[in-house]
């Protein structure tokens, strides 16, 4: 079932775009908001999975209004 508003059970999925081209991974849910980090390592997935990490100065929030859809693995954003 797909979604559109954020949740802490999206941490650690891939961020991708209205083509399906990965962007980035969800690093921190805070508050209903999410932040990406738009280069992420293996290291930066395990820990994001584990909820052993935080945003950082390198993360983008991600603003609610520029999501398509969210399901089991990704979140797509709008064009």
């Amino acid at each position: 079932m797909e979604r559109t508003k954020i949740s802490d059970d999206d941490e650690g999925k891939r961020v991708v775009n209205s083509k399906g081209k990965k962007i980035g991974m969800v690093t921190e849910v805070e508050n209903g908001k999410a932040y990406v980090d738009p280069d992420p390592g293996i290291t930066d997935s395990i820990r994001s999975k584990l909820g052993w990490r935080d945003a950082d100065s390198d993360d983008y929030l991600l603003e609610s209004r520029r999501i398509a859809s969210i399901n089991d693995d990704e979140v797509r954003l709008k064009r």
